[in-house]
């Protein structure tokens, strides 16, 4: 599972019918600090997230079919849950979008 922000969302007007009713959206992983690390990634929207959230991605293709309820979808990378805040070493903070960080 990764730690990602919502960078954008994806319109296809032909698009494969097991992605029928479903949300992509665009996703910058990002570390515990919100900066971005490795390639942006194409992910369904189980998790009702929008753009500038924060969000738990699993980039693993049989686990994120498995959430879409879909066994054969062509699918590697699904939003599975919405970042309200981050603890590490005893420390809560909420993540900022990159214009908001001091």
């Amino acid at each position: 599972m990764r730690l990602a922000r919502v960078i954008g969302t994806v319109v296809a007007s032909v698009q494969d019918a097991r992605f029928d009713g479903q949300k992509l959206l665009l996703v910058q992983p990002v570390d515990e600090h919100a900066k971005p690390v490795d390639r942006t990634l194409l992910a369904v929207d189980a998790a009702q997230a929008g753009v500038g959230d924060y969000v738990l991605v699993v980039q693993e293709g049989k686990s994120a079919r498995a959430v879409m309820g879909v066994p054969d979808a062509p699918c590697e990378a699904i939003i599975v849950g919405v970042v309200d805040h981050v603890q590490t070493g005893g420390e809560q903070r909420f993540l900022k979008p990159a214009k908001e960080r001091t």
